[in-house]
C-alpha cells in the first residue's frame, strides 16, 4: 500500500511536494505501491527507483519527472505524459502504456516486457538496450527513435507502426532479432532496401559452417534428382555446387567442373547407367581419388538411383563397390528419400572424421 503521509503531500500541489522532497534524504525510494495518480500533475517530480508496483497513473502529466530504476510493473499508465522524462532501467513490467506521451522520453535500459504500447508516441526517445520482448506497439508513433541493441522479433504490431520520420535501426538489433523484423518496418524505419535485402545473407553468413562444402556431380538426364538434391542440401545450409546452375556461362566444361572439385571438399557422385554411359564418370572419380590421396582426407560420396554400378565390369567401378554407396534408388518415395538423406547429411557434417562406409 502506498504511504498515507506520501499521499497527503502530494495532495496539496508539486510546489509543496518538492519543497518537502528537498527535506528527504531517501525519497527516491519511496513506496507507494497501488497508489491512485489518475490524472495528478506531477511534472518534475523524482520518484527515481520508486516502487509504484499496479500503481494508477492514467492520464497524468510526468513531464520531465526522474523516474530512472522506478518500478512501474502491472501499473496503469495509459494516456500518461512523460514526455522529456528519464525511465533509465525502469521496470514497466505488464504496464500499460495505451496511448502514452513518451516523446523525447530517455528509455535506455527500461524494461517493457509484455507491456502494452498500442497507439503510444515514442518519437525521438531513446529505447537503446530496451526490453521489449512481447511488447505491444500496434499502431504506435515513432520518427528519429532509437532502436539500438534491442531484440525487435518478439515485438508485438511492427507491421502496424506509424514512421513520422526515419529511425535508427541497429545492426546489433538486427543480429539480435535474426533478421525476422517485418520489411514494412524497417523500410518505412529508412533502413535502405538494399540492406533489407542482404539481412538474410548476413544473418546465415553467422552461423557456424555445420557441414562440408560440395560439389554435385551427375549425368543431365538424372536432372530431375539433381535439382532435388541440390535444394535439399541448400536448405539444410550446405553449400553446394553443380553445373547446369552454377557453371559460369563461357567456362570451358571440363576445366570447370576440373576446378570445382578440387575447390569443394567434397564430391558428392551421383551413379545411375546414365552417368555411366556418359564417360564422365571414371574421370571425376580420378580427380576426387587424387584430391584424397593428396590432402588424406575422404572426399567421395557416391550415391546410387539405380543398380547400374553394381554390374558395372570396369576396374574403377568395382574399385568403387568397396566404399558404401548410398541407395536412392527410392528416391521418388518420401519417407525412403527422406531417411537416406538424413544419413548423406550426417556424413557431411564437417566434424565428421569418418569414412563414407556404413561402419
Amino acid at each position: 500500500m502506498a504511504n498515507q503521509e506520501h499521499l497527503d503531500i502530494l495532495k496539496q500541489g508539486v510546489e509543496v511536494w518538492n519543497r518537502w522532497r528537498q527535506t528527504q534524504q531517501y525519497l527516491d525510494e519511496i513506496d507507494l505501491r497501488g497508489a491512485n495518480f489518475h490524472k495528478y500533475e506531477l511534472r518534475g517530480v523524482n520518484l527515481s527507483s520508486a516502487d509504484l508496483r499496479g500503481a494508477n497513473f492514467s492520464g497524468a502529466d510526468l513531464t520531465w519527472t526522474n523516474l530512472n530504476r522506478s518500478d512501474f510493473s502491472g501499473a496503469d499508465l495509459s494516456e500518461v505524459r512523460l514526455t522529456l522524462s528519464t525511465l533509465i532501467e525502469a521496470n514497466l513490467t505488464a504496464a500499460n502504456l495505451h496511448k502514452a506521451e513518451l516523446t523525447l522520453a530517455n528509455l535506455r535500459g527500461i524494461f517493457l516486457v509484455n507491456a502494452n504500447l498500442r497507439n503510444s508516441k515514442l518519437d525521438r526517445a531513446n529505447l537503446i538496450n530496451a526490453n521489449l520482448k512481447g511488447a505491444d506497439l500496434t499502431e504506435a508513433q515513432i520518427g528519429n527513435t532509437a532502436f539500438d541493441n534491442v531484440y525487435l522479433d518478439e515485438v508485438k504490431g511492427l507491421d502496424t507502426i506509424y514512421h513520422f520520420f526515419p529511425s535508427s535501426i541497429g545492426i546489433d538489433t538486427i543480429i539480435n532479432s535474426q533478421g525476422n523484423i517485418p520489411k514494412i518496418f524497417l523500410r518505412e524505419a529508412g533502413v535502405p532496401p538494399s540492406i533489407i535485402e542482404q539481412i538474410p545473407a548476413l544473418i546465415g553468413s553467422l552461423n557456424p559452417i555445420d557441414y562440408y562444402t560440395c560439389f554435385i556431380s551427375y549425368s543431365s538426364k538424372n536432372e530431375d534428382f539433381a535439382k532435388r538434391l541440390h535444394a535439399d542440401l541448400q536448405a539444410n545450409r550446405v553449400r553446394c555446387w553443380f553445373a547446369p546452375h552454377d557453371l559460369r556461362p563461357g567456362t570451358w566444361i571440363r576445366q570447370g567442373i576440373d576446378e570445382a572439385i578440387l575447390v569443394y571438399d567434397k564430391l558428392v557422385l551421383i551413379l545411375s547407367q546414365e552417368a555411366l554411359d556418359s564417360g564422365w564418370v571414371h574421370y571425376e572419380v580420378e580427380i576426387a581419388y587424387h584430391k584424397e590421396r593428396e590432402r588424406k582426407t575422404d572426399v567421395l560420396f557416391p550415391i546410387r538411383i539405380d543398380n547400374a554400378i553394381l554390374t558395372c565390369n570396369e576396374g574403377w567401378a568395382r574399385t568403387l563397390r568397396a566404399r558404401h554407396i548410398g541407395d536412392f534408388t527410392r528416391w521418388k518415395d518420401h519417407d525412403e528419400y527422406q531417411q537416406v538423406f538424413a544419413r548423406l547429411l550426417g556424413d557431411l557434417k564437417a566434424e565428421s572424421k569418418k569414412m563414407y562406409s556404413g561402419r
